[in-house]
């Protein structure tokens, strides 16, 4: 043991000399030092720390934060899953799917047309899991709003609020809640980035194409799947359905659309009762390539804003009342436009900018049946018209 100790007292300082006379020489810049034979300690690493908020910023970020959590858990339970089943053979096989919100406790769930018009059976999944079979009570393609109906206990279905699209404005906050790519329960949030917007309906007539009025446009995230589900406020009421997006790859591109929910208030009812929604209709075609602005000074008409009549439908409002259409042809901007009809300046004094103004006063304040007067220019003279409005072919 003594023998063994004293060789380990021999090889330290044997081992220090070296090392020593190394540095001596200067060949390297290292201190015979017992933490030298210890891993490299790690670089020291400096963590950013934010400047912290203000009291009163703070406090106003986790009460939006607390805002929108509240409204996502009492709004979810009202939006539904639908899952669109079509026959193949004998077997039912899934076509597709799409969104839905509860409007009461009887089972009526509001929806797009497009998410069910090729529907052979519907299921519904409610956001705590539950399925229930649904079944189609109305349909409309003009407005591309649709009602089906679950066959479940009313303690179950959580209606949402229905709000007030004219009181809207562009810069709104806005919520979507629905389903994309059949990831259920997603919100989103955005603002109204536009309202009054006007879309083509999916049916074309041979009395002519219509148009879906007042739209509301919104960059809240909207993907396929969303189509049926509700836009809402910040409160928490459904101020819109969620039915379509304007996009070059079929995906969200910020721009997504939504049939304001005084449209469906109108339209609704209707379905849930008949079955369908039966449009007012004038009965006149307008060119609606061109604005006024634009035809004013080739065609030499006295006013920039209005409906120019081009052509009016035997046997409709229009033709009973006397309305005119162009009788001579005019080339603009190498097109030919119809000149020498009517203009239609205002509807029951209510003025009218183009034929989509048009459009929307007739869905949102008439109906079939109703009287209304119309201010036309005709051959530089003004004349009350009064019409009794017709039904939509």
């Amino acid at each position: 043991m003594n023998v063994r100790k004293s060789l380990i007292l021999v090889v330290l300082p044997l081992t220090l000399a070296v090392l020593a006379c190394t540095c001596n020489r200067q060949e390297f810049l290292f201190v015979p030092t017992p933490t030298a034979w210890l891993p490299p300690r790690a670089p020291e690493v400096s963590i950013a720390t934010p400047t912290p908020l203000p009291e009163g910023v703070a406090a106003e970020i986790d009460a939006e934060d607390a805002l929108l959590v509240n409204l996502y858990q009492r709004a979810n339970p009202a939006v539904v899953y639908i899952e669109v089943l079509a026959k193949e053979g004998q077997v039912l096989a899934p076509l597709g799917s799409g969104s839905g919100f509860v409007v009461d406790t009887e089972g009526h769930i509001v929806t797009n047309n497009h998410v069910v018009e090729q529907a052979d059976a519907l299921k519904v999944v409610f956001s705590d899991g539950n399925v229930a079979n649904a079944q189609v009570v109305g349909r409309d393609p003009y407005s591309d709003l649709a009602v089906i109906k679950v066959n479940v206990q009313s303690a179950r279905l959580v209606p949402l609020a229905l709000g007030d699209s004219s009181t809207l404005q562009v810069g709104q906050r806005v919520i979507a809640i629905g389903n994309p790519f059949g990831l259920e329960g997603t919100m989103t949030v955005g603002i109204v980035s536009a309202l009054g917007r006007t879309l083509p309906t999916q049916v074309l007539e041979s009395s002519g194409h219509f148009s879906n009025p007042e739209i509301i446009q919104t960059d809240a995230a909207i993907n396929p799947g969303n189509s049926g589900g509700p836009l809402l406020d910040i409160h928490g009421r459904v101020i819109g359905v969620n039915t379509a997006i304007r996009s070059t790859t079929g995906v969200y591109s910020g721009v997504g659309f939504a049939v304001p929910v005084n449209t469906v208030k109108r339209i609704v009812p209707h379905l849930i009762e008949k079955g369908t929604y039966h449009y007012p209709y004038l009965g006149i075609t307008a060119d609606v390539r061109f604005t006024l602005v634009e035809l004013a000074e080739p065609l030499g008409l006295p006013v920039t804003q209005g409906v120019l009549v081009q052509e009016v439908t035997p046997g409709t409002a229009a033709a009973r009342a006397g309305l005119r259409g162009g009788d001579r042809e005019v080339e603009v901007m190498g097109i030919p436009v119809k000149a020498g009809g009517d203009i239609i300046v205002a509807i029951d004094e209510y003025k009218l900018r183009d034929f989509d103004d048009l459009i929307a006063y007739l869905v949102r304040e008439t109906e079939v049946g109703q009287k209304v007067a119309l201010t036309v220019l005709r051959e530089g003279e003004e004349l009350e018209i009064p019409v009794t409005l017709g039904e939509r072919p």
